[in-house]
């Protein structure tokens, strides 16, 4: 007997091609990663290969079944307009359709900002560890307590699991004792705090490797030991009574405690791995009027192979039609397609990245005119979609992975994303200045009563300013700024 039944699915309301996946990924993709793209192409098309594309292929007769037939009017129409917005976005890319900003070479628009590459974290800890002069059994536990490590250099796995790891991993028999023996030598090495395993033991581990004004630190040892919590909450009168020091003594341990790494790891200038920065759009203000290019590492010279042309050629005009023949037509002609889409794809990728940033300066005029950013004007997804006939999704793409370069710096895309506030005039302005605005009353207040975000509001409001109490938590947050509490000091 049939049982009837019924199934909640999910299915996409719209399918990607190949080609539209391929475009997609190419359009996100960052200047500084586009090169490597296209080597990839070059070495698993031959029909591909750099140089200046010669006229006469434009419009061969191999154009039959081009796959690119559907970009034709490209200027004119998004190649993503029947993709659902949905469709193949990842869920950091779009935020209610509102983002939150929150060098010479042969040619100048190939400029870029080289950082040099130092040596990891985990290749300087290892590198201390082999002068130890420690025996197989010794150095096998302090490398595994190495790779241990968060990357902000904090050991938070149990050393019960690191003990288990090493016998299973290994063969390796030890305990947690021998374990944390060998966690101390570790937390001798460089840079300071390394190895703690939480913020209380990376201070006083700090703490106990100074060596001047001894009893400052002392003191400042004390409070971590006894005070820790009412320090994370800065209830300095509490810690007064418990340790019994008086307003100068506990100033100068707190002053002493603040000026510490609490992320030794993460913030290590002796380890951190470098990164270059390069643009992918230059913006120079030549005389009030700004000029904007591409890097040229965006447009790169590809062309068809002329010897796969010239196969292709010799194929179809062959008498033999056999199988064989059959087969090495379709796969040069398949090559050749696929070559040929590449091309266009990356010439549409240019012009889709041209066509944003060009509405994106023309939006936010008056601050690329000299970067005062007090005159930047509230502007989301939906503002450069509508402008340029380009679905959401591909505007929020773009936006997400580039950056320009101005006269004034070097910006990502998303920077010039914000909300609206209204003012007592009745117009919109920018989050980013209410944000400026939020950020100098907090430089500005009396640090011994910091403004709570009630009394922000109001200065906001004082100011001009239509804004809640939990948008002034929200932006606060968004600034990094703590709570008042957190803020005061003595």
């Amino acid at each position: 007997m049939s049982k009837l039944g019924i199934n909640q699915t999910q299915k996409l309301t719209t399918t990607l091609s190949p080609q539209q996946i391929q475009f997609i990924k190419l359009l996100q993709i960052p200047t500084a990663e586009l090169n490597t793209r296209i080597e990839e192409e070059l070495e698993i098309n031959p029909a591909l290969e750099e140089g200046k594309e010669e006229e006469d292929m434009a419009d061969s007769e191999y154009d039959d079944d081009d796959p690119l037939d559907d970009y034709d009017e490209y200027e004119d129409n998004d190649p993503l307009d029947d993709i659902s917005i949905e469709d193949y976005l990842n869920e950091e890319e779009l935020h209610g359709y509102k983002m939150h900003g929150d060098g010479n070479g042969q040619r100048e628009e190939e400029r870029e900002i080289p950082i040099p590459s130092l040596p990891t974290l985990n290749e300087g800890l290892l590198s201390q560890l082999s002068f130890l002069g420690l025996d197989d059994h010794h150095r096998a536990i302090g490398r595994q307590i190495i790779g241990s490590l968060d990357d902000d250099g904090y050991l938070r796995r149990p050393l019960e699991a690191i003990v288990n790891d090493l016998a299973f991993g290994q063969n390796l028999i030890t305990t947690e004792e021998e374990v944390e023996e060998m966690l101390k030598k570790i937390q001798y090495f460089d840079p300071p705090g390394i190895g703690a395993r939480d913020l209380r033991e990376c201070l006083l581990i700090q703490l106990k490797r100074k060596d001047e004004d001894l009893e400052t630190n002392a003191l400042a040892i004390r409070i971590l030991d006894s005070c820790f919590e009412e320090f994370t909450k800065k209830h300095y009168d509490k810690i007064k009574k418990r340790v019994g020091l008086d307003e100068d003594q506990l100033k100068a341990a707190i002053g002493v405690i603040t000026k510490l790494n609490p992320k030794p790891g993460d913030i290590s200038t002796s380890f951190a791995r470098r990164q270059y920065i390069i643009p992918d759009f230059i913006l120079v203000n030549n005389n009030n009027k700004l000029e904007l290019s591409l890097n040229s590492r965006n447009a790169p010279e590809l062309k068809i192979n002329h010897t796969y042309a010239e196969m292709l050629d010799s194929y179809s005009k062959s008498v033999k039609k056999d199988k064989q023949t059959r087969e090495a037509v379709s796969f040069v002609k398949q090559k050749i397609d696929a070559a040929k889409w590449f091309i266009d794809a990356i010439k549409q990728r240019q012009q889709t990245l041209l066509r944003t940033m060009n509405a994106i300066i023309e939006y936010q005029y008056e601050f690329f005119l000299d970067g005062d950013e007090s005159k930047f004007k509230p502007m989301i997804l939906k503002d450069i979609a509508d402008k340029i006939n380009m679905d959401i999704s591909t505007i929020s793409r773009v936006a997400n992975s580039k950056s320009i370069q101005t006269d004034f710096g070097i910006y990502p895309l998303k920077y010039f994303f914000s909300e609206g506030i209204a003012t007592d005039s009745g117009e919109d302005v920018s989050s980013r200045e209410v944000k400026n605005a939020l950020k100098e009353l907090v430089d500005n207040e009396d640090k011994r009563k910091p403004l709570s975000d009630d009394k922000l509001e109001k200065a906001l409001q004082q100011k001009g300013y239509k804004i809640a109490r939990r948008t002034v938590a929200k932006y606060r947050e968004q600034l990094g700024i703590p709570v008042a509490r957190l803020r005061k000091e003595l």
